[in-house]
C-alpha cells in the first residue's frame, strides 16, 4: 500500500505543470505557423501571469472563509479543465481570427489561459492536499512535478522539436553570396498527436487523484484531520504539539524510524517568515528569471549545448527530489548553504546570457561543458531546496502549505515581470544563430 502510495503521489505531482513546461517545449513547431511568430513566447508570458488569479482567488478564499473550501472538488475541476483543455488545444491551436485587422492566434491563447489555470491553481491545492497523507509522500508529489517538466520535454525530444541544423543558403542582395543559415527539421509527428499525449498526462493525474482520495490511509488520516478541526491557516501560528495536523503525532501508525521527530520543530514567526521568502526567491529563480535566458545562455556554444541543457536540468529537477525522499535534510543552515550555491550557478548562466552572442570559452568544449554543467547544478540545488521547504511547512499545518503556494507563484510572478521587460522591451539581450556567429575566436 505504502508503494502504491507512492506511486499515485508521484503520477499527480505530474499534472500540476505538465500542460503549460508541454506549451514551451513545442513553440519550435508553433513559432513558425502561428502568425504572432517569436512574439508568441512573450503573449505567452503575460497570458500565464493572468491565470494566477486562480491562486488569488483560492487563497483569499482561505483567509476570509477558513474550512470553507475543500481542495477535493477544486482539484477534480481544475485537472479536469486541463485535460478538456489539452484535447481542444490539440485540435484548434491553429486556428486563427482577426484582431484589430491583424491574424491572432485567439484560440490558443484562450486555450493557453486555462492551461495557465490549472497550472497555477495547483499550487495552492495539490501540496495542501497532502496534509491529509503522511510527510513521506511529500517528496515523491515533488519528484512528479519535476517529471511535469521532464516528461514533456522527452516527448517533444522523440517529435524533433526544435532540432535544427545549418544549411548553405544563397543570397543576391549585393551580389551572390552563399551563407550558413540555421534551419529547423521536420517533425516527426504532429503538434496534434503530441497534446493528445500531453491531454493523457493530465487524464493520469485525474485518475491517479481518484485512488488517492480512496486510499484507506488517506480517508482516516482525512478524517482525524477534520475531527480535530486543523483548518489553521495562518503560517506562523500554532503551538508546537499541533504541527502535524493531528495525524502524525510522535509513535502514529505508518511513521518511519524518527520521522516524527524531525518533523516536530517549532519555528518562530522571523524563521518561518526567512522560510518564506527562501520559497519566493528560489522559485523566482527557477521559474521566472533564469528561465527568460536559458537560450541567450546556450545557443552561443551550439545547439548540442543547448539541447543538453534543457533535458539534463530538466532531469536533474526529479533526481533532486529522489535525493531528498532519501537524504533529507531539514536544517535552515543547509538550506541557505544550498540557496547561496544554486544561486551562483545561476549568476553564471546569467552573466553568460548577458554577454551573448559572444561569452566566455565560446570556442572551447570546456565553455559547452561548463554552462550545461551550470544549468544542472542550479536546477538541482533548487529543486531540493523547494522539496525541503515544502516538507518543513507540511509539518506545521493545512495553511502553511497554502502559503506555501502562494509564495511560490508571488515568486514566479515577481521573475517574470523584472526579466520580461528586459527581454521584450528593452532588449536587453541578444540572441545568437550559432550557424551564423561572428565573434573572435
Amino acid at each position: 500500500m505504502a508503494l502504491l502510495t507512492h506511486f499515485l503521489a508521484c503520477v499527480f505531482g505530474t499534472g500540476s505543470w505538465v500542460a503549460v513546461n508541454g506549451l514551451w517545449v513545442e513553440l519550435p513547431l508553433l513559432v513558425p505557423v502561428l502568425p504572432e511568430h517569436w512574439y508568441l513566447p512573450s503573449y505567452i508570458t503575460v497570458v500565464i501571469q493572468l491565470a494566477n488569479v486562480g491562486p488569488l482567488a483560492v487563497t483569499l478564499l482561505h483567509r476570509l472563509r477558513p474550512g470553507a473550501l475543500s481542495e477535493v472538488p477544486v482539484i477534480y475541476a481544475v485537472v479536469a479543465t486541463g485535460v478538456l483543455a489539452c484535447l481542444l488545444l490539440a485540435f484548434l491551436w491553429g486556428y486563427t481570427t482577426h484582431v484589430a485587422g491583424a491574424p491572432h492566434s485567439t484560440a490558443f491563447l484562450i486555450l493557453t489561459f486555462f492551461l495557465a489555470l490549472v497550472d497555477c491553481t495547483s499550487s495552492v491545492t495539490f501540496l495542501p492536499f497532502l496534509v491529509r497523507l503522511q510527510p513521506r509522500y511529500v517528496a515523491p508529489f515533488f519528484v512528479g512535478e519535476g517529471l511535469s517538466g521532464l516528461l514533456p520535454a522527452l516527448v517533444a525530444l522523440a517529435q524533433g522539436a526544435g532540432v535544427t541544423h545549418c544549411a548553405n543558403v544563397t543570397r543576391e542582395a549585393n551580389g551572390t553570396q552563399v551563407l550558413l543559415e540555421t534551419r529547423y527539421s521536420p517533425a516527426r509527428f504532429s503538434p496534434l498527436v503530441f497534446f493528445l499525449l500531453v491531454a493523457a498526462m493530465m487524464l493520469a493525474c485525474l485518475v491517479s487523484f481518484f485512488f488517492l482520495t480512496r486510499l484507506p490511509a488517506a480517508r482516516e488520516l482525512s478524517q482525524q484531520s477534520l475531527f480535530r478541526g486543523d483548518v489553521n491557516l495562518s503560517p506562523f501560528h500554532g503551538s508546537p504539539g499541533d504541527e502535524l495536523g493531528g495525524e502524525d503525532k510522535p509513535g502514529s501508525a505508518g511513521k518511519a524510524p524518527g520521522e516524527a521527530d524531525a518533523d516536530v520543530a517549532a519555528y518562530s514567526p522571523a524563521r518561518l517568515a526567512s522560510i518564506y521568502a527562501l520559497v519566493a526567491w528560489v522559485n523566482a529563480l527557477t521559474n521566472g528569471i533564469l528561465p527568460s535566458v536559458q537560450s541567450y545562455s546556450c545557443l552561443p556554444y551550439g545547439n548540442v549545448a543547448y539541447h543538453l541543457s534543457a533535458t539534463l536540468s530538466a532531469m536533474a529537477n526529479p533526481l533532486a527530489c529522489t535525493i531528498a525522499m532519501f537524504l533529507p535534510g531539514r536544517s535552515l543552515a543547509l538550506l541557505g548553504a544550498l540557496s547561496i550555491t544554486g544561486t551562483g550557478f545561476g549568476a553564471y548562466n546569467m552573466a553568460m546570457a548577458v554577454m551573448s552572442p559572444c561569452p566566455l570559452l565560446q570556442h572551447s568544449a570546456w565553455g559547452a561543458a561548463l554552462v550545461v554543467a551550470c544549468w544542472v547544478l542550479f536546477t538541482g540545488t533548487l529543486s531540493y531546496v523547494k522539496v525541503m521547504t515544502g516538507v518543513i511547512l507540511r509539518g506545521r499545518s493545512h495553511g502553511a502549505l497554502v502559503w506555501y503556494g502562494a509564495t511560490e507563484q508571488l515568486g514566479s510572478l515577481l521573475g517574470v515581470l523584472l526579466m520580461f521587460p528586459l527581454v521584450n522591451v528593452y532588449n536587453f539581450f541578444r540572441s545568437a544563430d550559432y550557424c551564423s556567429l561572428q565573434c573572435p575566436a
